[in-house]
């Protein structure tokens, strides 16, 4: 963790920033721990309890489905609230929803948990999607422009290291422990990181409460002049305004991306259970080498945003992530699936570290929630399609196949990025 330790006693850092940045890298990396440990193996449990791919596809469809409905009024809310408080409120609702996992084995059969697991999914999706168009904001609010490469990258290297270890532990954790007290542990342990991510995330503050503006002496009084309310359009209310100009091109590329990510998604744990026989031993250890990837690829990421920017990273990176399902679909044992996973962290390194930054570069400063808020419906327009078709299309074409063609359509929508964003 020398980069955490580097960031943090960085003397460039000013003074009034460098608790932000301590409160945001504590904060994803015990969202690390959370996502290496229960969210890492939930579909993987789905699966070992008799889970179709169709349900697997619901458990993320299920959460899609409610931020479409919600993303819009989301975006309202947040306009109207402290950005930092909306966010750390609506991180407590979402992720009471992860205490619930630890009791459904004692309290269903397979099926019941299944099926529970999507409605409690369909339930989290609701702070889930205040959460994810607040958090985008709030980000943008306490992180200069200047130091966004940086402290996303530092982020990202931090969620590796956290997930590696966790993603590790967990996989020897349930081979060790008797089914199924094994997965009822690790999501205790990714409760515990989810409720510790939200703790600091109370902390973090917008640079504008950090550096208060200088007072002057109080104008003299002005006569008040009132203008009647008009009454709010739908297209207003709505926000249609938001799709204009090069924002409308940004997000149909996304739309593109996003759903070549989201078809194949819901495909891996299906054919890592089904085809390559993994145990989750196997499982921890190739999700590990992925983050250890990412990790290493972060350590680089300000240097390669400096030498490109923030659109050339993203292509780049979503063209070549076109090449782990296809990878994936070509494995046939646990070693190959190792040898992927290096390959996938690398690429991701580059997506993850990059898209967030220049949505934002091409976002008002003045307008976050709004432009956020569609944002967040594309991509769960994505999820939703890519998680309920995605395994239709492998059911008809076979699992292999699929992944091939949607490894296609992810190099595709990079090169779009590259040449129209």
């Amino acid at each position: 963790m020398n980069i955490l330790k580097r960031s943090i006693h960085d003397s460039s850092v000013p003074r009034e920033l460098r608790w932000n940045f301590i409160h945001l890298y504590f904060d994803i990396g015990w969202f690390g721990l959370l996502s290496g440990s229960a969210v890492n193996f939930i579909t993987v449990y789905a699966v070992r309890i008799g889970a179709t791919n169709t349900q697997v596809g619901m458990l993320a469809a299920t959460g899609a489905l409610i931020s479409l409905i919600v993303a819009l009024p989301a975006g309202r809310l947040i306009e109207t609230r402290h950005t930092g408080r909306t966010t750390f409120w609506s991180s407590v609702l979402f992720r009471l929803g992860y205490l619930t996992w630890i009791f459904l084995p004692w309290a269903f059969g397979s099926q019941g948990q299944i099926w529970t697991l999507i409605f409690i999914n369909l339930l989290m999706g609701i702070p889930l999607t205040v959460l994810g168009v607040g958090f985008s904001a709030f980000f943008a609010e306490a992180v200069p422009i200047e130091w966004r490469a940086h402290v996303t990258g530092v982020r990202n290297a931090v969620q590796a290291v956290v997930f590696m270890a966790s993603s590790l532990a967990s996989g020897y954790l349930l081979d060790f422990l008797p089914f199924p007290i094994g997965y009822q542990v690790i999501f205790l342990i990714g409760f515990i990181g989810a409720a510790m991510s939200s703790f600091h995330l109370y902390f973090v503050k917008p640079v504008s409460e950090l550096y208060p503006p200088t007072r002057s002496p109080a104008p003299a009084p002005a006569a008040v002049i009132t203008t009647p309310t008009l009454p709010r359009s739908w297209r207003t209310t709505l926000r249609l305004d938001v799709w204009q100009g090069k924002f409308r091109r940004i997000m149909l590329l996304f739309l593109f991306f996003h759903l070549g990510q989201q078809l194949a998604v819901p495909l891996f744990s299906p054919y890592n259970v089904h085809i390559l026989k993994l145990n989750d031993t196997q499982i921890g250890i190739g999700t590990a080498i992925f983050y250890l990837m990412v990790f290493l690829g972060s350590t680089q990421l300000s240097r390669v945003v400096r030498a490109l920017n923030h659109q050339k990273v993203t292509g780049i990176g979503v063209t070549l992530l076109g090449i782990y399902p296809i990878l994936i679909a070509l494995s046939t044992n646990a070693l190959q699936f190792y040898g992927v996973s290096v390959v996938g962290g690398l690429v991701w390194a580059l997506v993850g570290g990059g898209y967030l930054n220049y949505i934002l570069e091409n976002i008002p400063a003045n307008d976050r929630p709004a432009h956020l808020a569609w944002y967040n419906i594309v991509a769960n327009l994505c999820i939703l399609t890519g998680s309920l078709v995605g395994p239709l299309i492998a059911d008809w074409v076979g699992i292999s196949v699929a992944l091939i063609l949607f490894g296609i359509l992810r190099a595709l929508a990079g090169l779009s990025i590259l040449k129209f964003g």
